[in-house]
């Protein structure tokens, strides 16, 4: 796997507010060494996005601050100052090597709806289609906090599911994962990863087997990525660090990605980010369908909670209670509870329309 690394053509580069800081200040040598390779790679026709934290940090030191921001509102503010500086950072050094990056602000409401969610897809392709370098960073003017994302984690994540991505590199001062506390003389290095599941076990605070208390939610990130047949590389702040993962250098931490063909955008979106508006129970016959890829008919269906309209997204729950999937439904609760039960062939008389599935099975996830 290390060695298919090298056929990568677009990669997303996660860099933490810890990576960035150096003797508490922005690590100019850092951004200049990753300007450095992005335009090495870029001659090879591999495209970079960035996600970036350390616009609080940015933003302490153009302010001139003694002390990090305590409440939501001053971290917000000075974020606010932080965002435009580190951007200009970014710009200043980026133009030396003649490359323009592209700010883009995301929130986790923005991507739960799906027509925002198509307009960032499409607006972080056409910057990389204008050889323009996307960097993104969680909203923090507007987000409740940072750590709604993880400290961004979770943002790369979804960003690298988003762009459909060919790998995830997340750097970390830790440099991967390890048996145990990094500081710990006789902890050692895990190369490579197959089950995230059994990792996250041990890594529940900064003393566990896998190190810091980070790299949980490092962890919880790269599941969704390796959900979708995406690799990911933890990796140490290292001179070169990105271009030498992709020439199939052996650093970091490798964990592999789930071997099942990769679902469409908008399955993707539906699992991992959409907000479901109510519940329909579907009975055996309907869920066994279903878990065999046919779509959602009105006679599986036994009750429905929630208000809902046409193309809302609602979970689909079993008789026994467990929600099995998700999908976007083609009617309102109001027209559903009308035809739940109901044979195709009868559905058109209630509702006087042209009968569809009530989900069809293009705009449906099925769990498990």
């Amino acid at each position: 796997m290390r060695e298919e690394l090298r056929s990568i053509k677009r990669v997303v580069v996660k860099i933490g507010s810890h990576l960035l800081e150096k003797n508490s200040d922005v690590d100019l040598d850092f951004i200049k060494d990753l300007s450095d390779q992005i335009k090495s790679l870029q001659k090879n026709d591999i495209e970079v996005l960035i996600v970036s934290s350390g616009a609080v940090l940015a933003g302490i030191k153009k302010l001139g601050l003694k002390s990090k921001p305590k409440t939501v509102t001053e971290k917000q503010a000075v974020a606010s100052v932080g965002q435009a500086y580190l951007m200009q950072i970014y710009d200043k050094i980026f133009s030396k090597n003649s490359l323009i990056i592209g700010q883009v602000l995301l929130t986790i409401e923005g991507l739960q709806e799906r027509r925002r969610y198509i307009l960032a897809q499409n607006t972080l392709n056409k910057l990389l289609e204008m050889d323009v370098v996307p960097v993104i960073n969680e909203n923090d003017t507007v987000a409740v906090e940072e750590i709604v994302f993880g400290d961004n984690d979770f943002l790369a994540a979804h960003v690298s599911v988003l762009v459909n991505a060919d790998l995830l590199v997340i750097l970390s001062t830790a440099g991967g994962l390890y048996t145990k506390d990094p500081s710990e003389k006789d902890a050692q290095l895990i190369q490579e990863l197959s089950d995230i599941d059994k990792a996250l076990k041990f890594a529940g605070s900064s003393k566990s087997k896998f190190g810091t208390g980070g790299m949980r939610s490092k962890l919880e990130a790269a599941k969704v990525a390796v959900s979708h047949s995406i690799p990911v590389v933890i990796a140490p702040k290292e001179k070169g660090v990105v271009a030498r993962i992709l020439s199939g250098e052996r650093i970091g931490t490798f964990i592999h990605p789930e071997k099942k063909r990769k679902r469409s955008r908008k399955k993707s979106w539906l699992q991992t980010l959409s907000v479901a508006k109510g519940i329909i129970t579907v009975d055996r016959g309907a869920e066994k369908a279903i878990r065999e890829g046919k779509s959602l008919l009105p006679a599986g269906i036994k009750d429905i909670e929630g208000i809902f309209s046409k193309n809302d997204v609602v979970a689909i729950q079993n008789e026994d209670g467990k929600i099995i999937g998700k999908g976007i439904v083609n009617y309102s609760y109001r027209e559903i509870k009308k035809i739940k039960g109901l044979k195709s062939k009868d559905v058109e008389k209630v509702l006087k329309k042209k009968f569809t599935e009530v989900i069809h099975r293009d705009n449906m996830v099925v769990f498990g």
